[in-house]
């Protein structure tokens, strides 16, 4: 097995900070989405007791999320849940879901979805299973650091989703703060 260097992994770490967690093609002009917590237990403050992962004692799931300002041309919100204190796990790395909108819908809710589970509700679909080493395999990975006061935020794209080899687009992006855990 090859050991890497803690420099190159600074270096690494560097890098990867700077991508785009949402690899689409750019419509001409990317909107603002406005996103906001739809559950008052989630105060975008510090993460509500019981949303962490199991590791660490909870049955943690999304928080119910309020979107608007989809653009018309939209068929689909997807959801990336990261961890701005970790590198790996930021970018989507705490899972990416989405939600088929059809089209004109200014504003939607994205239903919560159970942590550390592929059971996603209906209308709904996985972009990308949570990256984590630490949780149960699934869509998302409730956060996960153990009370380390590290960040949580959910990234949101309205995108047009092609089908065959037409490009995913995105049309519009926001986020939220979902606190500190």
């Amino acid at each position: 097995m090859k050991i890497i260097p803690m420099a190159a992994l600074l270096v690494l770490a560097s890098v990867l900070s700077g991508c785009d967690t949402f690899e689409y093609q750019l419509a001409e002009r990317v909107a603002e989405l406005q996103v906001s917590l739809a559950d008052p237990a989630w105060d975008g403050y510090a993460i509500p007791e019981g949303q962490q992962c199991k590791k660490f004692g909870g049955h943690g799931a999304t928080p119910l999320l309020k979107v608007s300002g989809i653009p018309d041309e939209a068929n689909a919100v997807i959801v990336a849940f990261s961890d701005r204190s970790w590198f790996l796990m930021d970018h989507g790395g705490h899972g990416m879901i989405g939600l088929w909108t059809g089209r004109l819908h200014n504003s939607i809710e994205i239903p919560v979805v159970a942590g550390e589970s592929f059971d996603l509700p209906k209308g709904m679909f996985l972009e990308q299973a949570h990256q984590g080493g630490r949780g149960e395999p699934g869509a998302y990975l409730p956060p996960c650091s153990g009370g380390r006061g590290n960040r949580y935020f959910a990234e949101v794209a309205a995108v047009y989703k092609g089908t065959g080899d037409e490009p995913t687009q995105l049309l519009a992006s926001g986020e939220v703060f979902l606190g500190h855990y």
